[in-house]
């Protein structure tokens, strides 16, 4: 739907979102897939919260900001899951361009600050690994709340500028949006005027909050690897690697999409992957997150069990 036009000015009153099928069959089906993930990613992420915080165990930093990463992925996946369904099951799949906008600004704020999070989970095992006797006094609850703040205020930043930036084009038509929800790059394709310039900052940004943290990344777990193979006991090696284990496949498992989705060339790219690479960091990547964090870690374990095991005795 359009307004009446004039220079400069906004007249996209509501976006089509064409999603990823328009056969009713198939969105009958994609609707039990994607709500069956959103309840499973809702259920581990407020499981992981909740048995940190009942735990004494686990309010240690690695599992702050590991609540951090649960609390980061609920929000990832209920800014677009909800919509998504509703349009699964709808003959008018719209969305209007004031929740458009809103939608693109809170996913930003959210992929930007997981890309930080992640970099200072990496760091927490560094410190854990390399300087273990040292490890209480540096990984302090100040340092750990200003980390963790850092990158919230970081990612909300990005997201300005990128939202900043998108409101400065003019919108008045075409007004289909070949995805499932409003992301940035599908959503400049529909800008009036020139949005190379956005382009442009979408690129530099992306290097700056990807692929600077996923190099940093790659050279913590070199000295972490360094001084892994230093350990001299074959078990005191394998607890070691165990405890980085998670946090690779989740850096592997994001970051890969992310760089796949955001790095390449404005001309490279095609509409079905970049929607497949959309899902994959969006929706299933906070869905296994806390499989990953949970099957490999013997302390979410024993407390989950800790926890059945009192409710028994209870009743």
């Amino acid at each position: 739907m359009t307004g009446m036009t004039s220079p400069n000015q906004t007249s996209v009153v509501e976006f089509i979102l064409l999603g990823l099928s328009s056969q009713p069959k198939i969105e009958i089906w994609l609707f039990m897939v994607f709500l069956a993930c959103y309840i499973i990613s809702l259920t581990g992420n407020i499981i992981i919260i909740w048995i940190s915080k009942v735990d004494p165990r686990l309010q240690t930093p690695m599992y702050f900001f590991l609540n951090n990463l649960s609390f980061l992925d609920i929000w990832y996946t209920s800014c677009i899951v909800p919509k998504m369904l509703v349009n699964f099951l709808s003959s008018k799949k719209t969305i209007s361009f004031k929740w458009c906008i809103i939608q693109m600004f809170i996913h930003m704020i959210l992929g930007g600050t997981e890309c930080l999070i992640l970099l200072v989970m990496a760091y927490d095992r560094y410190v854990a690994i390399c300087s273990p006797l040292h490890y209480t006094s540096i990984m302090h609850s100040v340092l750990c709340i200003k980390m963790a703040t850092g990158s919230w205020m970081i990612g909300l930043i990005n997201s300005l500028i990128h939202t900043v930036f998108a409101l400065h084009l003019p919108f008045c038509g075409p007004n289909v949006i070949n995805h499932f929800f409003c992301e940035v790059p599908a959503v400049l394709d529909l800008a009036c005027a020139d949005a190379s310039p956005n382009k442009t900052v979408i690129f530099f940004c992306a290097s700056l909050m990807v692929m600077i943290p996923f190099f940093l990344i790659l050279i913590t777990y070199v000295y972490i690897i360094v001084n892994i193979l230093k350990i001299r006991s074959s078990a005191g090696r394998k607890k070691a690697f165990s405890t980085c284990a998670s946090h690779v496949i989740v850096v592997c498992l994001f970051y890969g999409t992310i760089i796949f989705m955001y790095m390449r060339p404005g001309q490279n790219r095609i509409l079905k992957q970049d929607k497949m690479a959309t899902l994959f960091y969006s929706v299933v990547t906070p869905m296994v997150n806390p499989l990953i964090y949970t099957l490999r870690n013997k302390d979410v374990k024993g407390a989950v069990k800790q926890v059945i095991k009192k409710n028994k005795d209870l009743h």
